[in-house]
């Protein structure tokens, strides 16, 4: 098995499941135990700061509070996952993804970001995206998702709306284009 760790997965135009239609998933862990990840470009409709109010920590004054939060996915939705630029020993819950992409999941990182702390680039996403074991590669067989490796500039200096476009690019596809028949027997 190969991993997709720091791969995008790029749901295909077929895909009508309401979790996962238009998704562009940022997969952070795929091992013997299955693969997790967070979907990077679907704004909620609230900001950090309800984030802050609801959770008690200030942030008024923190130039991240106009921040969206992001549908991260179906999984565990009522728990905060933080993607961000930097290193994962800054924080109590982290691991790191790639050279410089982490995902943390722990308070302190949400405290910071209140203070006007904190990573620079982030994405703050309520739930995620999991798979079992072979869970994902069926759903590859199937055509449901496209693949290509992770890129930074993508996550967290496209627009949303065009990240889903922009990670089909660096393949040279337009997603528009595709069809449901895979291209083999």
């Amino acid at each position: 098995m190969q991993s997709l760790k720091h791969h995008f997965l790029m749901a295909m135009p077929h895909l009508d499941d309401a979790n996962f239609a238009g998704s562009l998933i940022y997969l952070c862990d795929h091992d013997h135990n299955g693969c997790m990840g967070v979907i990077t470009n679907h704004p909620l409709d609230i900001t950090l700061d309800a984030l802050f109010d609801q959770l008690s920590l200030g942030g008024d004054e923190s130039p991240h509070r106009n921040a969206p939060v992001y549908y991260g996915g179906p999984m565990h939705k009522d728990r905060g996952f933080i993607l961000h630029v930097g290193d994962s020993q800054e924080w109590d819950s982290s691991v790191q993804v790639e050279e410089n992409i982490a995902l943390t999941t722990s308070m302190d990182i949400l405290k910071a970001l209140a203070d006007g702390e904190g990573p620079e680039q982030f994405l703050v996403c309520l739930g995620c995206a999991g798979w079992e074991v072979g869970q994902l590669e069926d759903e590859l067989k199937e055509n449901s998702w496209l693949t290509v490796e992770g890129d930074e500039a993508v996550i967290f200096q496209t627009p949303p709306a065009e990240r889903l476009a922009a990670a089909a690019g660096i393949l040279g596809v337009d997603l528009n284009l595709m069809t449901r028949n895979a291209g083999h027997a």
